[in-house]
């Protein structure tokens, strides 16, 4: 199978502020507003797609969802939630909208071939923000700043991104057990960044205790997502706890995406073609090896579905769910994965 990446939506559901929030089916419902988390990572698919392929309609949204960072950031961290009217909703956005504004400015960072522009900006945000992950106290806020810091390199961040990876290994450490390998007594959204974070640490620091939890820790989500054959990830509708089973419904195209951006990682760190077999079929859950066994790809929009749920699929397809199936299409083509 090859990756004919259809790039419409992201156009459709990005105007002249940044990307909506949601969509009603395939239409984006302005009325919902804007969120700067998906703004950040609407700019690492822009980017993905624009070192692809450099042409001036990636460039200019680059720069949408830049500018919509720079609007954001206020007092050394960011506001998430907008309304149409371009007013923010809040004084302060969450620990994760903050992780994954940084996550996103230090992947800018770490490319080659973006416009200046693009960098000087980027550079500017993080220098002016990233002393600010010393306050964070949420294991997924600090995995994504994490990511960010060690893909920017700056020396100077080089104790916060530390800082950053001890704190999630002291919390495996405490809630680690024989039968239970995780960071908490339960297993929720976007798991698969705490050992995504810990293998970039690692590749930064060369710290053997980064490599070892994390791949413990992905191992133990590996265990539980895929025991079917395919990529079932744990879902909304109850979550993971200590003792219990994994949720089977609502199921989300995050998840998809990071567990296989986690098991690129992990291959490449151990030469292990399991990691990569794996990535596959997380891969795959969009194109209908999940649950349901429903393709997730819109094809009258070039849309992804939001999510599985126990009664079908949601048919709306909102920002996060495109920005994720183009961050793991390119990423899937960028490792050959189906060549």
């Amino acid at each position: 199978m090859g990756i004919d990446l259809d790039d419409r939506y992201i156009f459709d559901i990005t105007d002249d502020t940044g990307m909506f929030q949601h969509a009603v089916s395939g239409i984006p419902d302005p009325s919902e507003g804007y969120t700067t988390d998906d703004n950040a990572r609407a700019l690492i698919a822009a980017e993905m797609l624009y070192i692809r392929s450099p042409e001036k309609k990636y460039a200019d949204l680059m720069r949408k969802y830049m500018g919509f960072m720079l609007y954001a950031q206020k007092d050394r961290w960011f506001r998430n939630f907008m309304g149409y009217d371009r007013r923010f909703l809040e004084k302060r956005g969450s620990e994760d909208c903050f992780g994954r504004c940084i996550c996103a400015l230090g992947f800018t960072m770490a490319q080659n071939g973006l416009p200046q522009s693009v960098y000087d900006c980027a550079g500017k945000l993080l220098r002016h923000t990233y002393s600010s992950c010393s306050s964070l106290s949420y294991l997924k806020g600090k995995a994504y700043a994490a990511i960010g810091l060690a893909l920017w390199g700056c020396a100077d961040a080089h104790p916060a991104a530390d800082m950053l990876g001890g704190s999630l290994v002291d919390a495996y450490t405490q809630h680690d057990s024989e039968s239970w390998h995780w960071f908490k007594d339960k297993v929720t959204y976007c798991s698969a960044v705490l050992p995504l974070a810990l293998f970039m640490l690692h590749e930064k620091t060369g710290k053997k205790e980064y490599l070892k939890v994390g791949l413990e820790s992905l191992c133990f989500l590996l265990k539980w997502t895929m025991a079917d054959g395919y990529f079932k990830p744990v879902g909304c509708s109850g979550w993971f706890e200590k003792g219990g089973k994994p949720a089977e419904y609502d199921g989300q195209p995050v998840e998809p995406c990071g567990m296989m951006l986690a098991c690129l990682k992990a291959c490449a760190l151990t030469g292990k073609s399991e990691y990569r077999d794996f990535a596959k079929k997380a891969f795959m859950w969009y194109h209908g090896q999940n649950i349901a066994g429903i393709n997730m790809i819109d094809s009258e929009t070039g849309g992804c579905r939001d999510g599985i749920l126990k009664s079908g699929v949601n048919k709306n397809e909102g920002a996060e769910s495109i920005v994720c199936y183009i961050i793991s299409s390119i990423a899937a083509e960028n490792a050959s994965l189906f060549d």
